[in-house]
């Protein structure tokens, strides 16, 4: 399925006929090609092209170079602090608003996600169900996870064994749906324990590497998780792992969201927006995240695979 077309950098050119406030967010993603229209005699279109091409190249330098100098700021520093100035950063960027961190513990001890719960933090994010399981078996009892990597369906049971389970952030169809809400009931949830959260994950920047359904796919999904997989599980909202420096991937993750909402009959607020990681979750927060999985700012780098 076609994905949505990408903005066109701001720096670069004007948009015919769209005030500075409909102009789309710049995209730097290369799954698509925007047409370049000169309005100006001096710049012809291939000189924009050019200069749209090298300001792609800056954001996604900028962009991995302020997750570089975020991991070694974190590197320099004990967990308590480093979490601190993320939880400082979020303040800033939601000017009021309530976010949630999601502090992703992957392939961290559990020694340091206690040194988070310490200091205060009580959501953690893991990729991997092996690790998942080993941390929380000696995490302390107040902890709750999400669930943040590519689930497999014969993972499903081993996963939701995991007493403070509290979401799943990366449903991308209906048979996982399904499969997630056949165990969540024999477990009781959604009757005897609360209902397992869980988020629709949305491909917004058309990565190989990057799992969810196409943005136009959202709603149909979650209105299969609210008719079919209630009461054992609820609608948490969107999720996206965007490509590094676009951030018009935000913005698609944004329309999905409305979307869905208007399909379902529910105030877009209702539904959460998980987007955001080390390296760009402040943008992500002044474009409407009301989550962000943040991991290397808080730990450190992560050791090399």
């Amino acid at each position: 399925m076609a994905k949505m077309p990408l903005g066109i950098m701001r720096p670069t050119m004007r948009l015919a006929q769209l005030s500075p406030s409909q102009a789309p967010r710049a995209s730097c993603s290369t799954s698509a090609h925007p047409v370049l229209v000169s309005l100006h005699p001096s710049r012809p279109a291939a000189g924009l092209a050019a200069a749209f091409a090298g300001g792609c190249a800056l954001r996604q330098r900028r962009a991995r170079a302020a997750s570089a100098a975020s991991d070694l700021d974190a590197a320099a520093l004990p967990v308590a602090s480093a979490l601190s100035s993320v939880l400082g950063r979020i303040n800033a960027a939601a000017d009021g608003r309530s976010v949630q961190l999601v502090a992703v513990s992957k392939t961290r001890p559990a020694s340091a996600v206690e040194e988070a719960f310490r200091a205060g933090q009580v959501l953690f994010g893991e990729n991997y169900v092996q690790e998942l399981l080993e941390k929380a078996s000696l995490a302390p009892p107040e902890v709750r996870w999400h669930f943040i990597g590519k689930l497999q369906s014969n993972k499903v049971k081993k996963v939701l064994s995991v007493p403070n389970l509290k979401a799943i952030e990366t449903v991308d169809s209906s048979s996982l749906a399904d499969r997630l809400a056949r165990v969540a009931k024999e477990l009781g949830r959604g009757v005897e324990a609360p209902a397992l959260d869980v988020y629709v994950q949305v491909d917004t920047s058309g990565e190989e590497t990057k799992g969810g359904v196409d943005p136009e796919d959202a709603p149909a999904l979650a209105a299969h998780i609210v008719k079919a997989c209630s009461p054992a599980l609820r609608l948490a909202g969107l999720m996206t792992i965007g490509a590094p420096g676009d951030f018009s991937c935000f913005d698609r993750l944004i329309e999905a969201r409305r979307r869905t909402a208007e399909l379902l009959g529910l105030g877009q607020e209702e539904l959460a927006l998980s987007m955001g990681m080390s390296g760009d979750y402040e943008e992500a927060i002044r474009a409407g995240a009301t989550s962000v999985r943040v991991g290397s700012s808080i730990f450190g780098a992560r050791p090399p695979k």
